[in-house]
């Protein structure tokens, strides 16, 4: 048994191309057995017949990409183009357009959602960007999910909208054995617009300028132009800059226009034409001096005053000691060695304050420093001394220091030491001796044994001396 291929290739179907297909078929075997040869042939053919169902398709576009164009400096929601697609189903259902926005320059255009036209969504400058690729994407209305894409081009075409300039800041030298006609710059210009068939300048001097007696301008016709003197000679030393005002036009539709303004120096040139020197730098060659040569005379200049000045510097800080004296003034600080002059210098200080507490009669006040008011403080009397603990004393002590008016302005330290209860023996101080007005015995010093031997033999002769 065997079947027939297909002839040609095989391709895609298509229901709304051709919606069924007609096939004979045509079967045989191909192993005969001649035995039976006389049964008949071993073959037999039958029509088949293939009906292709409808299957529901995305859009297609007319074509495959679109190219369009609008002019620069259009107003916002001027019509580009327009794109249309079909469905290519038997039911035809309506198609809608919307921009695929995952492109920068989508947002630039607007497109309609039933017709497919675009319009501009802002000015566009052709100088900045002259094209622009969009994707339109299409889809059924009744099946959403079927989507087709087509590419967009789209031209910007220029408008004549920026005047020429010059093509580069041209540096004119004139040199000063110039001659009258002779060309000393060639200057061309440029613009940003596009013309089809090329661009074309025009070069004339500034008719609201008086007319130049030194320099004149040709035109050449080719874009570009020269300049050239009008008398013999130049002297910088009369005057090293001339300006000449000139104005460029374009052959645009309307023609626009710019001036510009050409700076030409004189200089000193060889007689080849070489420029040698010009503004300030001649005067430096005359003199012998070069460029080079004056920075470095400079920068030697400016070393010395640097160095003069840390000098003066370095001065003026060893005016300032780097210790201070004890006697500056400036220290709140006073140093003293005085040891002062004992127990009998009693002027400076009140020695009451150093003398035993049982001992004191009275409260006693500085001899250079008489207060004019007696200070109100209640005064222990000698049967309270007796009894009062150091703790109390010290309390007074410290009253009478603060109420007394007599007392310096500035603080001042009393020390007390306490050696406790008197003995039997009493106090054998020197201090204590000073408040007593009558001479004393002092015979029983030899009731106290061998120990004070020496003691009672010493005072016994002062007291014997005393009573002869």
């Amino acid at each position: 048994m065997s079947t027939t291929t297909l002839p040609g290739s095989l391709r895609p179907l298509n229901y709304e191309k051709k919606k069924s297909y007609t096939l004979n078929i045509e079967g045989a075997n191909t192993h005969l057995d001649f035995r039976f040869s006389h049964l008949g042939p071993f073959k037999d053919v039958t029509m088949l017949k293939i009906i292709v169902g409808d299957v529901d398709e995305a859009p297609v576009f007319t074509l495959p990409s679109y190219i369009m164009d609008v002019h620069e400096n259009a107003r916002i929601g001027t019509i580009v183009g327009t794109v249309t697609a079909q469905d290519p189903d038997s039911a035809n259902n309506l198609v809608r357009y919307f921009i695929d926005h995952n492109i920068e320059e989508d947002r630039y255009f607007t497109i309609d959602a039933n017709t497919g036209t675009i319009k501009t969504a802002k000015v566009f400058d052709r100088e900045e960007t002259p094209w622009y690729n969009i994707t339109v994407t299409a889809s059924e209305i009744e099946s959403p999910s079927l989507l087709s894409h087509v590419p967009v081009g789209i031209k910007i075409l220029d408008v004549n909208d920026n005047p020429p300039e010059l093509a580069e800041d041209y540096d004119v030298v004139v040199c000063e054995n110039a001659k009258p006609n002779q060309v000393i710059q060639t200057i061309s210009a440029t613009d940003k617009d596009d013309f089809a068939n090329g661009q074309r300048f025009y070069f004339s001097l500034d008719d609201s300028f008086p007319s130049n007696p030194n320099f004149t301008l040709k035109d050449n016709e080719d874009n570009t132009a020269s300049i050239l003197t009008r008398r013999r000679k130049f002297s910088r030393t009369t005057q090293d800059t001339y300006y000449l005002p000139i104005v460029i036009s374009d052959g645009g539709i309307p023609s626009l226009s710019s001036s510009a303004t050409l700076v030409i120096r004189v200089c000193a040139c060889e007689r080849d034409g070489r420029v040698r020197t010009c503004h300030a730098e001649a005067f430096l060659s005359s003199a012998g001096l070069s460029t080079g040569a004056l920075i470095a005379i400079l920068l030697c200049v400016i070393i010395l005053l640097a160095i003069v000045v840390l000098f003066i510097t370095l001065r003026r800080s060893k005016k300032e000691p780097l210790i201070i004296s004890e006697e500056d003034v400036r220290e709140n600080v006073v140093t003293y060695d005085d040891e002062g002059g004992g127990e009998e210098d009693t002027e400076a200080f009140d020695i009451t304050a150093l003398r035993n507490p049982s001992a004191a009669e009275e409260l006693r006040y500085r001899r250079d420093v008489r207060p004019e008011v007696k200070p109100a403080v209640k005064h222990p009397t000698s049967s309270s001394l007796d009894s009062i603990n150091v703790h109390e004393f010290i309390k007074q002590r410290l009253a009478e220091a603060d109420l007394d008016p007599s007392v310096p302005p500035y603080d001042s330290l009393q020390t007390y030491a306490y050696e406790g209860q008197r003995s039997e023996a009493g106090s054998i101080s020197s201090l204590d001796s000073a408040t007593t007005h009558s001479d004393q015995d002092y015979n029983y010093l030899g009731d106290w044994g061998p120990e004070f031997k020496k003691l009672a033999e010493l005072y016994g002769e002062i007291e014997s001396e005393r009573t002869t």
